[in-house]
């Protein structure tokens, strides 16, 4: 694709649009912004993209900008069904996300990670473990550096681990990793993807473009892993906690890749079963690109996890607070349930995603959570799934900060307030990492600064 005085509209100023846009404008392209928001974000975004160059537009001057372009660009958080999508392909005009622009202007070999659950720690321990091998890998994508933002400078003889989300799945076309990673598959972002075999057929889109050359990492307990395989021309390397397999997997309390034996589960710094799963993804990943074992061991030792998974903020007062944003399903907060030790008050909401929280539920009677804090867009809808599974201990606030009092109200000394919050973020915040900083400066500002008694907060007294 030439870049040089081509117009392209970039739909979506997120982090994304605004590093897409850099890119195509340093290339001498002339670039056209859209975004509905009029938000302050978006306004600031306007201004720093329109001082070098880039020129916003109005709903009405769609049409006219889409006919004289040559690709639109859309942000992850542009649904590939948006009117202008849809619109663009009437008009074939070339539609392509950030990730794939990207991925035009790297000259690296990238290790691409992607699944429900597990993709940002997993992104971070690979690159952890590499470092500490002496490569020059850098974690990208969805994790929280737009690929195109580093793409053009990024070694060629470096790693790009990349986070992709199925979001960014919708509208890759030429990416292909040289070792693609499928963590497993649940339910989750039905809101957008409608149905369970839409979500499965964008997570095997990671793999389409793979060659006898490279490599897919697959879950063996993922039914899904299993289909790719079919359909798959890379290698296929596997990881399982529950039988010996071709790659990394657990057998007793050790750790073996391809028949050897490497390490005990026991000095894994992270060792939750499902952090025991992103470990062996990441030991099959780098097992692959050649890092010594004593590295891995050592690394795996230290490695204490992402930003905003499982990450303990503070004591205070005798209450532990640990900051799991990235839960953004109920699967991942189930995750992050069964690892607390102590009765916890659980904050819970955001915005809606399309799937039913029962299940989430009728686990919570039976773990260390004793109650619950409802917040956010999807309050209404996380209380009549409550009550229709009869767990009854519980508060209904309008908002994050809201939750956070409620919740130093509720916790007694010795136990946990988890936000682990099993929704999208999007009602309130940019994004996970927003609504994880803002957790953390609610817990360390002290008392929430509003009405402590806000109308829209219903404490049920029920019993259990």
């Amino acid at each position: 694709m030439k870049y040089n005085k081509e117009t392209f509209l970039v739909i979506g100023l997120s982090k994304s649009g605004i590093s897409a846009s850099k890119l195509l404008i340093s290339h001498g392209a002339k670039v056209f912004l859209y975004d509905q928001s009029d938000s302050p974000r978006v306004a600031v975004a306007v201004n720093e993209l329109s001082a070098i160059g880039a020129v916003r537009i109005k709903q009405e001057e769609l049409e006219e900008t889409m006919q004289k372009s040559c690709a639109i660009v859309i942000s992850p958080g542009v649904p590939i069904d948006h009117p202008v999508a849809l619109r663009a392909n009437e008009l074939k005009k070339r539609v392509l996300g950030e990730l794939e622009l990207g991925y035009l202007f790297l000259k690296a070999p990238v290790v691409a990670v992607t699944g429900t659950n597990g993709k940002t720690t997993t992104v971070s321990m690979i690159e952890f473990v590499l470092k500490n091998a002496g490569v020059r890998a850098s974690a990208l994508g969805n994790v929280g550096i737009p690929l195109s933002s580093a793409a053009e400078k990024f070694p060629s003889n470096g790693i790009a681990v990349v986070e992709v989300s199925s979001f960014q799945l919708e509208t890759v076309h030429s990416f292909t990793p040289h070792i693609g990673v499928l963590l497993n598959l649940t339910e989750d972002h039905l809101n957008r993807h409608y149905n369970m075999k839409i979500y499965a057929h964008l997570k095997q889109k990671l793999f389409q473009n793979m060659r006898e050359s490279e490599f897919a990492v697959l879950n063996d307990s993922c039914s899904l892993s299993h289909e790719i395989v079919k359909k798959c021309k890379a290698q296929p390397v596997w990881f399982s906690t529950e039988r010996e397999v071709n790659g990394a997997y657990v057998q007793g309390k050790d750790i073996f890749y391809m028949g050897s034996r490497l390490f005990s589960v026991e000095e894994l710094a992270l060792k939750q079963k499902h952090n025991v799963e992103n470990a062996l993804a990441t030991i099959a990943v780098c097992k692959l690109l050649g890092v010594e074992t004593e590295v891995l061991r050592r690394s795996l030792a230290k490695f204490r996890g992402a930003k905003h998974r499982l990450e303990v903020v503070c004591t205070k007062k005798g209450i532990n607070y640990v900051n799991d944003s990235k839960a953004t399903n109920p699967d991942a907060t189930l995750s992050a349930v069964k690892c607390m030790k102590k009765p916890t008050v659980l904050l819970l909401g955001g915005q809606e995603k399309g799937y039913s929280y029962r299940a989430l539920f009728k686990n919570l009677k039976t773990s260390p959570v004793r109650y619950c804090v409802f917040y956010g867009e999807n309050r209404e809808s996380l209380m009549r799934e409550a009550v229709q599974e009869n767990f009854l201990t519980y508060s209904v606030v309008e908002n994050l900060r809201q939750a956070v009092y409620v919740g130093q109200m509720v916790a007694k000394e010795g136990e946990t307030v988890l936000l682990s919050p099993a929704s999208a973020s999007f009602d309130e915040f940019d994004g996970y990492e927003q609504r994880g900083n803002a957790f953390v400066r609610y817990v360390t500002e002290g008392k929430e600064k509003g009405n402590a008694h806000n109308k829209d907060a219903r404490k049920n007294e029920a019993k259990e």
